[in-house]
């Protein structure tokens, strides 16, 4: 499988907690993007081809990205969710490996899921 297909996404409240999930398979880095309409696609959290992770500030302390190799499924577990939250959530897969912060970085990227956060 190439392209990576993202689920798990869904309507919540602030506070409340969603775990998005992405069937892929890379031994480079992996990372999760997001997209508000009129909006840059901005990078929300990246794991090397090692399992070192890094976080955008806005995210740190509240979502946590893993990756299950076995399984080969990329995790983003988001919980104290908030209004800015809200966007189509990405998965995508590096072109090599490294922190990859920027999209430029990717080749493969999943349709999205879409993360709804109500006040």
């Amino acid at each position: 499988q190439v392209q990576p297909v993202e689920s798990g996404g869904g309507s919540v409240q602030t506070g409340g907690s969603l775990r998005l999930s992405c069937a892929a398979n890379s031994m480079y880095c992996m990372g999760w993007f997001r997209q508000a309409p009129g909006k840059e696609r901005e990078r929300v959290a990246s794991v090397t081809g090692t399992g070192s992770t890094t976080y955008a500030d806005s995210v740190k302390g509240r979502f946590t990205i893993s990756k299950d190799v076995a399984e080969n499924t990329l995790y983003l577990q988001m919980n104290s969710l908030k209004p800015e939250d809200t966007a189509m959530y990405y998965c995508a897969t590096g072109r090599r490996d490294g922190w990859c912060l920027f999209p430029s970085e990717y080749h493969y990227w999943g349709q999205g899921t879409q993360v709804t956060v109500s006040s």
